[in-house]
């Protein structure tokens, strides 16, 4: 134990005396730990923060039935727009009426309209358009009233639920309950306000309008698709549920056998793991840019060690002579070797989640500390060391005490 203490002990020294060349040394572990470090906190951050925004925005246990549905390329959405016809109101009403699976259905539409209270005026906000069930999907907890009735959806009643931006925009500090706005120059009187959420990606979850879906479909027509949330009895009988909403759509449109689906189905579950291979992949090029990275700071490394080992050649002939073992020598060389490398791994650490919680501070992306980043960095620094420090201490074991003595 003594041995491996003096050997850091004077790897340290080394860095300390050396300051210029132990930067050189150090340089391409700094950058790829800092590397590892910054981007798996962001990234892990993002999973977490995707996930949630999913979550909050499909549901959880619930699934959702669209005119496309999931798809990752502009022509394979196109060629599904030709294909599938629009989702309407008697395609909720089947599957509500299909299946014992399921609990309740909410259709759903939005479209961007000016709101107007008094001489306010909000351009751009998005309106939707909602079905009786809204309640089982809201979401959002009213801060001021409440959610619309499942009534009042029903009988296409002119009443609104607002997000709290809009709310705080239009009447600024006023009480907004039962005040009357304009959409499209149509009444609404104000029912409840929701609860603040804040901005996902920069954008804000909380400017919005909720009005009942027959109001919308007057006010904007019903030539658009709906979405469908479906929300099964228990999340145990999900696929079953899903599954029934299946056989449903296609019997009310008259699918052979044999024909795709014309509709779409995902859960957050597949938007969710889309996007956890998206980072994924991701991380795997950074991995493969970090080993790039790597290699040139072990050689760096080796270079450095093979200088520090000629420098040396007398104190490693003295020690021969006086009975140091190859093994010795090896294990001195590899031990200061791998300390100068952890050392850039430990400073690499340090900048990377420095570098992650900066791009936080200033920026919508959020950062997780991640454990097993640390270990895989200072675990990568450590293999380089010992790697790259493995030939510089054979060629000193292998040095001849005389004529290592003799070198001036």
């Amino acid at each position: 134990m003594n041995k491996l203490f003096d050997a850091v002990f004077v790897a340290l020294t080394s860095v300390w005396t050396n300051k210029l060349r132990s930067f050189m040394m150090v340089l391409g572990n700094v950058v790829a730990v800092t590397s590892i470090i910054a981007v798996v906190s962001l990234i892990r951050g993002m999973d977490s923060y995707v996930a949630n925004a999913i979550v909050g925005e499909v549901g959880a246990g619930t699934f959702l039935v669209e005119r496309v549905g999931f798809v990752t390329s502009e022509e394979e959405e196109e060629r599904a727009r030709r294909r599938n016809p629009i989702i309407t109101v008697t395609d909720m009403r089947a599957i509500s009426e299909y299946s014992d699976y399921i609990e309740a259905v909410m259709a759903e539409t939005a479209a961007s309209a000016n709101v107007v209270f008094g001489e306010t005026e909000l351009e751009n906000t998005r309106i939707r358009g909602v079905s009786a069930d809204y309640a089982e999907f809201s979401g959002f907890t009213p801060a001021l009233g409440r959610i619309p009735s499942r009534l009042e959806v029903q009988r296409s009643r002119p009443v609104v639920f607002l997000g709290w931006d809009t709310a705080e925009n239009l009447f600024q500090g006023r009480n907004p309950l039962d005040q009357v706005i304009r959409i499209r120059g149509t009444h609404f009187r104000v029912v409840g306000v929701a609860e603040q959420k804040g901005s996902v990606f920069g954008n804000s979850q909380d400017e919005f309008a909720v009005i009942p879906l027959g109001a919308f479909q007057k006010l904007f027509g019903a030539r658009s698709s709906l979405t469908l949330s479906v929300k099964p009895t228990d999340p145990a009988v999900l696929p079953a549920a899903m599954d029934d909403t299946r056989v449903a759509l296609r019997i009310r449109r008259q699918l052979g056998p044999k024909e795709e689906d014309n509709f779409g189905m995902l859960t957050s579950d597949t938007l969710i793991d889309f996007w956890r291979s998206f980072s994924a992949g991701i991380f795997a090029v950074l991995l493969g840019i970090v080993s790039l990275s790597l290699v040139v700071g072990g050689i760096v490394i080796m270079n450095i060690m093979l200088m520090v080992v000629s420098e040396r050649t007398r104190e490693i002939g003295l020690r021969k002579a006086l009975g140091a073992r190859r093994r010795d020598i090896v294990w001195q060389i590899l031990t200061e070797s791998t300390t100068l490398s952890m050392v850039g791994g430990v400073i690499g650490t340090a900048l990377g989640f420095a570098l992650a919680f900066v791009v936080e501070a200033f920026s919508p992306l959020p950062a997780a500390i991640e454990t097993w980043s640390i270990v895989l960095g200072l675990g990568m620094t450590a293999t380089v060391g010992i790697f790259f420090g493995l030939y510089p201490a054979m060629r000193a074991a292998s040095l001849d005490p005389i004529e290592a003595l003799r070198r001036e």
